[in-house]
C-alpha cells in the first residue's frame, strides 16, 4: 500500500479524554478512532492488526478441532431467564432494549446459552460428542467506567469457545486442548514472557478457573507469582486455604499488576441441565452434558501488546501481528530515487510480501516519526546514498538496529 492513499493520517495529540497509553498511540497513529467512552472503531491499520490476531486465535482453535460458528447478538429474554442470568440484579452488565411490539431482548455479552439452545437440535446420543465449537464475535457489555482503551470496551469483539463433552475425564481432556491452544496463541502474539496463568475464582461452576493474565503497569488486577514454580493466585481467591490448597509459600510469592487477557472454565452442568441439553448414554439414559467456556478478547489482546511492548517513539508489532512487514521509505524526489524505490515495492509486493510504501514528498524526519509510531517490525530506505552504494539501509523497530545491506541479499532474505 502507498502511504499516500493511506485512509488514516497520523497526529500528534490523542483525545484530551483519553488516559490508556494503548488508545493514545493507536489513535495517533491512526489505528483506532473513538466514536465514545469504551467504543472504538477500526481504521485499516488496526483492522490489520485485528485480523492477523484473529487469525492466529482461529487457526489454533481449528487446530484443536474447534468448528467456527456466527451467534446472533440479539438474545431472547426467556432463554437466560431459564438460567437466571437476565435479571439486572444477577448480572449488572446488560444492555437491552425493546422491539416495537414491546418484547424485551438483550444485546449478547457472552453466549452460553444461546449455543447450548443450538446444541439441543444437534445432540443427541454418545456419538454426537464430545464437541468444540468457537465464534469471533460482538460482544456488548454496560461497563460502569470505561477508561481502559481497547482494554475494556462496552462494545468489543471477543472469540469464545465451549466445549461440550460426555464424562468429566471427556471434558478435562477438552480443557487441557484447550489450555495448550492459549499457550500456543501467547507465543504467537510475543506475549508468553510476561503472561502467566493465575487461578482465579470458579464462580458458581467450578472451584477455580484459570486466567491469562499479562503483567503491566496498566492492569487492574493484582496476582501473586510463585516464579519458581511458575504458578499464580489472583488476588481475589488469596487466602490461606487457598496457598495451602496449591503448596504455595506465601514468602515466595511476588505481586503484580497485570491485564486479564484470556480465561477459562469448567462450568460442569450449570447450563445444560436448565436449557435441557442432554444425550442417550450407551444404555440409553439420557444424561447432561458436561460443559466448558474458553474466552479470549481479540481488541483486548491488542490494546495488551501496546501497553507492554510500546517505547517512547510508539508503538513496538510482534512480526505475526504487525500491519506490514516493510515499512519502505523514499528519501528524496529524485526521478531516479522514486522510479527504484517504486520497482522494489512492486517487487516485494509480488513476492507476497506486505509492503507500506512512504513516497510522500514531505521532509525526512516526519516520515521517520510515522514510521516509529505506526510500529512495523522493519523499515527498509532507498535514497540517492543508498543506491550510489548499491545498498538499502534497514532498521530494526524492536532493537533500532540500523544496517547497510546490499540491494541483492535484501531482496533474497524478503519471502512469504
Amino acid at each position: 500500500m502507498k502511504q499516500s492513499q493511506l485512509f488514516a493520517k497520523t497526529r500528534k495529540e490523542a483525545p484530551s479524554d483519553e488516559v490508556a497509553k494503548n488508545a493514545q498511540l493507536l489513535i495517533r497513529a491512526g489505528f483506532i478512532h473513538k466514536e465514545m467512552a469504551g467504543v472504538y472503531s477500526y481504521l485499516p491499520l488496526g483492522l490489520r492488526v485485528f485480523n492477523n490476531i484473529a487469525n492466529i486465535i482461529r487457526e489454533e482453535m481449528n487446530t484443536i478441532g474447534g468448528q467456527e460458528v456466527q451467534l446472533t447478538a440479539l438474545q431472547e429474554k426467556a432463554l437466560w431467564e431459564k438460567t437466571d442470568r437476565w435479571d439486572d440484579e444477577k448480572v449488572d452488565n446488560w444492555f437491552k432494549t425493546k422491539l416495537k411490539n414491546d418484547t424485551e431482548l438483550g444485546l449478547g455479552f457472552t453466549h452460553e446459552e444461546p449455543l447450548t439452545n443450538i446444541m439441543r437440535d444437534h445432540v443427541r446420543s454418545h456419538k454426537d460428542l464430545p464437541m468444540l465449537a468457537y465464534q469471533i464475535q460482538t460482544k456488548f457489555r454496560n461497563e460502569l467506567r470505561s477508561k481502559s482503551g481497547l482494554m475494556r470496551g462496552r462494545e468489543f469483539s471477543m472469540k469464545d469457545l465451549y466445549s461440550f463433552a460426555r464424562t468429566e475425564e471427556e471434558h478435562e481432556a477438552l480443557y487441557a486442548k484447550a489450555r495448550g491452544a492459549y499457550v500456543r496463541i501467547f507465543e504467537r502474539v510475543g506475549l508468553s514472557d510476561i503472561t502467566k496463568i493465575a487461578f482465579a475464582s470458579g464462580g458458581v461452576f467450578s472451584k477455580y478457573s484459570e486466567e491469562f493474565q499479562t503483567i503491566s503497569d496498566a492492569g487492574e488486577d493484582v496476582i501473586y507469582v510463585d516464579e519458581k514454580k511458575n504458578i499464580a493466585v489472583n488476588q481475589e481467591v488469596y487466602t490461606d486455604d487457598v496457598l495451602k490448597d496449591l503448596g504455595l509459600d506465601k514468602g515466595e510469592l511476588v505481586e503484580y499488576k497485570s491485564i486479564e487477557t484470556g480465561n477459562i472454565f469448567s462450568l460442569g452442568t450449570k447450563f445444560s441441565e436448565p436449557l435441557n441439553l442432554t444425550f442417550k448414554d450407551e444404555s440409553e439414559k439420557d444424561v447432561p452434558v458436561i460443559m466448558g467456556s474458553y474466552g479470549i478478547g481479540v481488541g483486548r489482546l491488542m490494546g495488551a501488546l501496546v501497553e507492554v511492548l510500546s517505547d517512547e517513539k510508539g508503538i513496538v508489532w510482534p512480526e505475526e501481528v504487525a500491519p506490514f512487514a516493510i515499512h519502505l521509505i523514499q528519501i528524496g524526489n529524485d526521478d531516479k530515487v522514486h522510479a527504484h524505490a517504486t520497482e522494489m515495492y512492486e517487487t516485494l509486493t509480488a513476492r507476497g510480501v506486505e509492503v507500506l510504501f512512504d513516497e510522500r514528498d514531505i521532509r525526512p524526519g516526519a516520515k521517520f516519526a510515522d514510521s516509529d509510531l505506526f510500529g512495523i517490525p522493519m523499515r527498509a530506505v532507498i535514497s540517492e546514498k543508498t543506491m550510489a552504494e548499491g545498498k538499502i539501509e534497514t532498521t530494526n523497530r524492536k532493537t533500532g538496529k540500523t544496517t547497510m545491506i546490499n540491494e541483492a541479499e535484501f531482496l533474497k532474505a524478503q519471502h512469504v
